[in-house]
Parts: C-alpha cells; structure tokens; sequence
C-alpha cells in the first residue's frame, strides 16, 4: 500500500477556466501489485474497509482497478486463490482519466460507461488519483465533502 500526498481544491470553476480532474479528484491510497495473490488481496481490501483497490505494475504505472465485488468470487478461500496473481482475474482496465481533462467532461465519460470508479494517471502512467460520481458531483456543485468536514 502507498499513501500519496494530496491536496485537493474543490469547488466551481476558477477564474483562469474550468474545474479539472485534478482539482476534483481523491487520493489513490490503496493499492497493491499485480503479483499480489487474490487471498492477500481479498484481506488488503477488507482489512481497509475499501471498495476497490488500485493495481500497479513493478515500476509503479497503473494497471487497472480491482473492486469488491469482483473479488466476491474468491472469498471462499480454495488452491486457485492461494495460488493466482491478482492481475490475472477480471479487473477495470484503462484508459484512465488524466488531472488536466475537465470535470465535466469525466463526469459525461464516467456516467457513459457506467463507471463508480476511475483511476487518474500522471503522463508516466501513474496513478494520482481516483474520480467518483460522489467526487465530481460534489466538485462540480461546489458543495463541501462530508469527509473533508469531518477531518
């Protein structure tokens, strides 16, 4: 797991133009490599409490996203999850969202293709983020998100 620093100003769009990505977005806090077995992912993501997770390759880009419910299949614990690198189930491929598209515009993508989440990469390829309808929603209204109230 890699905890990124991050700051975030949301809110409607600034004088010098549109919200971005990257004004919208969340951290990318949880994730794991594509070695990883799907039994450790399976613990990783319900030891977090998280409902997805990020998978990275061994130089750090970004591969794709795991959710809960597509690890839902392996939760019985048998041979096959002991012994099977997580990048080899089904998981949430690219392309990702880049910090400098326009909120609007990756509200459109994420709702035309029915995404709940959605990895940000730098132009390495590495993820910085991650976008959710609630996220975007929330930025694109200028409304104050729950968690940063609380915090």
């Amino acid at each position: 797991m890699t905890a990124i620093p991050h700051h975030r100003t949301a809110g409607p769009a600034t004088p010098t133009g549109p919200l971005t990505v990257a004004q919208a977005m969340q951290p990318a806090e949880l994730r794991i490599d594509t070695n990883t077995m799907v039994d450790k992912a399976v613990d990783i993501i319900h030891a977090a409490d998280a409902d997805h997770v990020i998978l990275h390759a061994e130089d750090g880009r970004c591969l794709g996203i795991v959710r809960r419910a597509q690890l839902a299949p392996y939760r019985n614990r048998s041979w096959y999850t002991a012994r099977t690198p997580i990048g080899n189930i089904r998981h949430d491929q690219g392309p990702f969202a880049r910090p400098e598209m326009s909120a609007a515009e990756a509200m459109a993508t994420m709702r035309a293709r029915g995404m709940r989440v959605w990895a940000v990469t730098d132009e390495a390829g590495r993820a910085v983020g991650l976008l959710t309808p609630e996220t975007l929603r929330s930025a694109l209204t200028g409304t104050a998100d729950p968690l940063d109230a609380a915090a």
